[in-house]
């Protein structure tokens, strides 16, 4: 424990000369460093996705750096501390696991979420859904929606009844196309992919995370196939469909052997 405070406190002062001395993070604002978070954000989430530990613990480091960034220039702006950062989150979590620091009882981890929900309402929030960042990408906020619904009951019995929502979407987008509507037709294509991210959450698969795996399945494969046309002295353009697709299949059969 001391070991971590004296880390922590070693950045802080880091940060606070290089706020004093540096060029560059002198001149830095709330706004200058968002562009910047998100990319970071972003860098993580990819560690994550490719389970590289050592890239996670360097961009948490990143993430942390930023967090004390922002602090130090809410400390300047005179709008808070880096100690009113910290004492704020942590009691915001005891407020809200009042079964590990007060008398409440639940079952499991259903009844936990249901409760912080609960809790967020008491704290002023007037909606559920008044948590979900506008800012989210489409696929990580529709999820995010769901779940929040589903913590006051709004939700699905089973997952074959959601399926038969998926099923009722795809017939009213293939309606929607007959009829040459681009309207109806990106309108009815949403609520399929709304319909599948539901799915998915029945599934206990993460939608997000599986489609990032799958992009890179497809780069890998599409840049492998580029390389075989290229040994084979030949360009992706000089190939026809079913010569590409037997180079694909030739690499897909590779990354399934391995």
């Amino acid at each position: 424990m001391q070991n971590n405070a004296d880390s922590f406190l070693r950045l802080v002062k880091i940060m606070d000369e290089l706020r004093e001395q540096c060029p560059w993070d002198k001149k830095q604002t709330i706004h200058t460093l968002r562009p910047l978070t998100l990319e970071e954000t972003y860098e993580l989430a990819d560690a994550i996705t490719d389970n590289d530990w050592k890239g996670i613990r360097e961009e948490l480091g990143d993430m942390l750096l930023h967090i004390l960034f922002y602090a130090k220039i809410g400390a300047e702006e005179k709008q808070f501390t880096l100690d009113e950062v910290i004492n704020g989150v942590c009691e915001k979590l005891i407020f809200r696991h009042p079964h590990i620091y007060g008398d409440v009882k639940v079952a499991d981890e259903e009844e936990v979420k249901q409760n912080w929900e609960k809790l967020k309402m008491k704290e002023g929030k007037k909606s559920v859904l008044g948590g979900v960042p506008p800012s989210l990408p489409a696929m990580v906020k529709a999820t995010r929606i769901q779940e929040k619904a589903k913590q006051v009951g709004f939700e699905w019995d089973n997952k074959e009844d959601v399926w038969k929502k998926v099923e009722e979407e795809i017939a009213e987008l293939k309606e929607a196309i007959g009829l040459e509507s681009k309207e109806k037709t990106d309108e009815e294509f949403g609520d399929v992919l709304f319909s599948l991210i539901n799915y998915a959450r029945f599934l206990q698969v993460d939608a997000e995370g599986v489609l990032e795996r799958t992009n890179k399945k497809f780069i890998y494969r599409f840049q492998q196939m580029e390389s075989i046309a290229e040994e084979r002295g030949k360009k992706l353009t000089d190939l026809s469909l079913t010569e590409m697709d037997a180079i694909w299949n030739e690499v897909k059969k590779q990354t399934q052997a391995t």
